[in-house]
């Protein structure tokens, strides 16, 4: 019964040890109950939304929640504590069924079952629940991480309002996380669920920690240890009043880390009523936070043994109660008093955390998200290399002798040495950088996604290469420090980044009504219009408010000739395009337009010619941002991949595919009437504000130096007419990237270097074809790059 009343008044209930000390004395040793400091660790988790991005299943859906210790040898699991629902279901909606239910057997929390009918789908959820996590007999603060577990539970629609349905509901998927020790003292953090690729949600999560008092209990005496009292004759300790001394180094890291607690909490509390702008008044709650007539006792007998009282105090005549010093001169009364009135502290700055939030929580909430899209570049840099390299003014052959005429532009870029690889020097580099970050020891106070800190040895590494912009041969040197200035306002110099692009300059329509941001997704060789899904959702979450357009003008038709290919798309793109345009005009007027493209492999090819058409001249000048992913630009010349080059030699052979031959030169006998000589001579990229183009040393189905634009050794070296049209073609590309269109113009090369290691050996790994579908299969890479350069996607 007194232990249920205990429970009901929020009490710990134990019992009294008597268990005797040795003699160690003439005199028999006193033996004192000697009070034990308990603490619980409370993590508190805000789950405000669920965001359907494309789940393939229609059904009822929850997530599910449990908590645990990571070390075994604290107590396993989290009990949700208190469960807040901040505003009442739409029940009568038909997309939410039933209330939230806590599983006492597996102490998990999994809020009530929503329907999910289709893509971009909100369901509000507005929930606040608490976990509890006791640290056993355990004494000092908590040295162990703690695992948060998601999980989307699944059931399908077994017919119309059907409730069993959501009873019988399995895990679809998993999305755990890791909030590390120095977090559980204090944090609030965003927090959002992904899962995975194929259940493509996002949940907005906050997270909330803090170390509070639990209570305390009795232990028997212990032996000093490290304590600074004075003995009496008969060897008892004091401490200026006479209080038997047992004070233990732990305990005092207990009270310094509720110290701690208390500082982090008021600290944010500040913060964020500054950041929704709602004040908190705690003048009183500060000016009494450190109080000095707590501490007499122990002030009084140190200065009778000699030492000044201000050796404790701070400036303004409070106790410096982060002086270990002081702590380890407090009696057992003194520190359990300290304790509970910093456990006090602490818990009224809790509590008034949680009303603050209940009242604030969509402020509080957009807070912590634009504080986590800040800090993503920081963090995720880890697997980012970045470097940067001048534009050369002109690539020109250095096998032979320069001809005269080439004058003041006479500049050989690359004295290539016999054994120079770019592929293979790029993966070594980035096999380099993933050793050394399987010896690195992560240690921070954010929130870690195991999805990549699981195993950090196996994400993608990206070599970031910020190309600067050298003039143009018939432009002056200003264009090249006015790039370097927008590319330093993006942050990818050294140093802190200057003002954000978006404020560099202002643009008149898009301040006279709305922006419409269109992005075209177009898929490569034999490919499907939702092939680049995975990226398309990366964008969406970075800006929630783009058109998208994944083009299936030529699913099932990408062997036909590239300018078929091309006109279709044209076609599809202005048809869009204009629908979306009288829509936003109909609906509250339109500003400015910003048309961006997203190409994998001769995706790439098919948009430059879609760009090339005539229909198209009307919305070339709001293209925006440009992403190839691992595209041919320059097509197969050089292509150093044998078994590669004999399937393209029997598609043309048996098939006659008509963009193979056009890949490969072979459409004209004189390679100035190719396909891709005249494509390159065309404007096709320099419109663009941004040019992204994505390479991997491991995709042996595009040439590394096609997919990067760049030169390669055998090129370099061929004098040939051969040789001389390549370097035209190269020529020609980097000319419409180096044209000052824009004073925004951004132009990045990034090298994706995938983990092999769970390839295998197999067809795939050997003709590397298996880097270039995981471009298609895994967004880390996406993540990294457009989470890390957000202005280049918004």
């Amino acid at each position: 019964m007194f232990q249920s009343l205990g429970w009901f008044f929020g009490l710990n209930y134990r019992g009294w040890s008597t268990k005797r000390l040795p003699d160690a004395k003439p005199r028999p040793a006193r033996v004192k109950p000697v009070a034990m400091l308990d603490t619980v660790q409370e993590i508190s988790i805000y789950i405000h939304r669920f965001h359907n991005l494309d789940l393939f299943q229609q059904g009822w859906y929850q997530i599910k929640i449990t908590i645990r210790w990571e070390d075994s040898e604290y107590t396993s699991l989290g009990t949700p504590a208190r469960v807040v629902q901040y505003e009442a279901p739409d029940l009568g909606s038909g997309d939410l069924l039933g209330v939230w239910r806590i599983d006492d057997t597996e102490n998990s929390f999994t809020t009530q079952p929503f329907r999910i009918k289709y893509a971009r789908q909100d369901v509000l959820l507005s929930i606040m629940v608490s976990f509890n996590l006791s640290l056993g007999s355990y004494e000092g603060p908590p040295t162990s991480a703690v695992i948060l577990k998601f999980e989307l539970m699944y059931a399908p629609v077994m017919g119309k309002g059907s409730i069993l349905a959501s009873v019988d509901a399995s895990p679809a998927s998993v999305h755990e996380f890791r909030i590390p020790p120095k977090a559980l003292l204090g944090l609030h953090s965003y927090c959002p669920v992904h899962f995975d690729a194929f259940h493509a949600v996002v949940v907005d999560v906050s997270i909330h920690t803090s170390l509070l008092k639990a209570g305390s209990s009795t232990s028997p005496l212990k032996v000093p240890s490290d304590s600074c009292a004075a003995e009496d004759d008969a060897g008892h300790g004091f401490a200026g009043s006479n209080q038997v001394v047992s004070v233990d180094l732990k305990e005092i890291m207990l009270v310094k880390a509720l110290l701690t607690a208390r500082d982090i909490l008021l600290e944010e509390l500040l913060k964020l009523s500054r950041a929704v702008e709602e004040t908190i008044d705690l003048t009183d709650f500060i000016s009494k936070m450190d109080d000095i007539r707590l501490f007499n006792s122990v002030l009084r007998a140190n200065m009778g043994a000699g030492k000044a009282q201000n050796d404790f105090e701070k400036a303004n005549g409070t106790v410096d109660l982060r002086s270990e010093e002081l702590l380890r001169c407090l009696s057992r009364d003194d520190l359990l008093s300290s304790f509970h009135s910093l456990g006090d502290q602490v818990s009224y700055l809790w509590n008034t955390f949680l009303k603050f939030h209940r009242a604030n929580e969509r402020k509080i909430l957009e807070f912590l998200r634009d504080a986590w899209a800040k800090d993503r570049r920081a963090e995720w840099s880890i697997w980012m290399v970045y470097s940067k390299v001048e534009m050369p003014h002109h690539y020109l052959n250095s096998g032979g002798v320069e001809s005269p005429h080439h004058g003041a532009h006479k500049r050989v870029t690359s004295l290539w040495k016999l054994t120079d690889d770019p592929a293979q020097t790029a993966a070594m580099r980035a096999e380099l950088h993933r050793r050394s970050i399987s010896q690195m020891n992560i240690n921070n106070r954010s929130i870690q996604d195991l999805h990549i800190f699981g195993n950090p040895a196996q994400i993608p590494i990206i070599i970031v290469e910020r190309v600067m912009n050298a003039p143009r041969r018939t432009t002056s040197a200003n264009s090249y420090l006015r790039n370097l200035d927008v590319i330093d306002s993006l942050g990818l110099l050294p140093g802190p980044s200057s003002v954000a692009v978006n404020k560099q300059s202002g643009s008149g329509p898009e301040q006279n009504g709305r922006v419409l941001k269109i992005v075209v997704f177009v898929h490569g060789f034999q490919g499907h219009h939702l092939d680049l899904r995975l990226v398309r959702n990366q964008w969406l979450l970075i800006d929630p408010k783009i058109q998208f357009l994944m083009s299936e003008a030529n699913e099932d038709k990408t062997s036909d000739d590239f300018r078929e290919m091309g006109l279709r798309l044209a076609q599809e793109v202005v048809s869009f395009v204009k629908k979306k345009m009288d829509k936003f005009s109909r609906t509250g007027g339109l500003g400015d337009i910003r048309l961006s493209f997203v190409g994998h492999s001769i995706g790439n090819v098919i948009l430059r010619t879609a760009l090339a058409e005539t229909i198209m001249e009307p919305f070339l000048k709001y293209l925006y941002t440009y992403v190839s992913i691992s595209g041919p630009h320059l097509g197969y010349l050089y292509s150093s991949n044998s078994l590669f080059n004999s399937g393209l030699w029997v598609l043309k052979k048996l098939k006659g595919t008509q963009c193979i031959h056009q890949l490969t030169f072979t459409d004209d006998p004189d390679l100035k009437n190719t396909f891709f000589y005249k494509l390159c001579k065309k404007k096709t990229l320099e419109r663009f504000r941004h040019i992204i183009l994505l390479s991997s040393p491991q995709d042996g189905y595009v040439p590394y130096h096609s997919a990067r634009i760049e030169s390669c050794q055998a090129a370099s070296w061929d004098t040939s007419k051969k040789g001389k049209a390549f370097l035209e073609m190269l020529n020609d590309s980097m000319d419409q990237i180096r044209a000052p269109s824009s004073e925004r113009r951004v132009f990045m090369r990034c090298d994706v270097n995938f983990d092999t290691s769970s390839y295998g050996k197999n067809l795939n790994t050997f003709i590397g074809r298996a880097a270039h579908i995981e471009f298609l299969e895994s967004d880390i890479f996406a993540r990294f790059i457009m989470w890390s350069f957000p202005e280049l996607f918004r």
